[in-house]
């Protein structure tokens, strides 16, 4: 078996998002996340995460996508971008949305959340948010495509998945998306 040069895999991986369905903003969706994809120096593609204090009210300790709730009046694309912008300080301007996820809840079946995938042009430096932000996480799509770091248990009746980092657990709706997002890279074409 050949392997990619490196860089060459997050290439493919890059040219996947092209093939992203549109961001999709249901009328009962309450709150929208930026799923922030940039290439680094090597060429390879990472995302943008963030571990929530444990001192939050809501989902304390979580591996999270940057995100909250929408505003009145405003779109899932713009609610998600704020929020980013808000959090790990990541410039507007720098954000291109490329299609979104499935539309999904967390344990409260009326908080339908909205992924908004988006090609990001990394700044210097991600400036966490204090009150809302922990540790800024930025994994490989290709680190997270390695399935044996993924476990599936069984939480309360249902089967979710969980990937650990040094830092935290990602688990719950958030691995669903990012299980969502790994579907695409795993396709033949990229």
């Amino acid at each position: 078996m050949q392997h990619p040069e490196p860089g060459e895999a997050g290439n493919g991986h890059w040219d996947a998002l092209d093939g992203l369905p549109p961001v999709r903003e249901p009328g009962r969706a309450v709150a929208a996340v930026l799923v922030p994809l940039y290439r680094d120096g090597d060429g390879a593609v990472r995302v943008i995460m963030t571990k929530r204090p444990d001192n939050m009210r809501t989902h304390p300790g979580d591996v999270v996508f940057p995100g909250g709730r929408m505003e009145p009046g405003e779109s899932a694309v713009d609610c998600a971008v704020r929020e980013a912008c808000e959090e790990v300080a990541l410039p507007r301007d720098s954000v291109t949305v490329v299609g979104g996820l499935s539309p999904l809840t967390t344990r409260d079946p009326n908080n339908l959340i909205v992924p908004v995938v988006a090609k990001v042009e990394r700044p210097a430096e991600l400036i966490p948010q204090p009150e809302e932000v922990d540790v800024i996480l930025e994994p490989t799509i290709d680190e997270l495509l390695d399935d044996t770091r993924w476990q599936i248990s069984e939480w309360f009746g249902h089967n979710l998945w969980f990937y650990d980092f040094p830092e935290a657990t990602l688990w719950g709706a958030t691995a669903f998306m990012v299980r969502e997002l790994l579907s695409i890279f795993n396709t033949p074409e990229a």
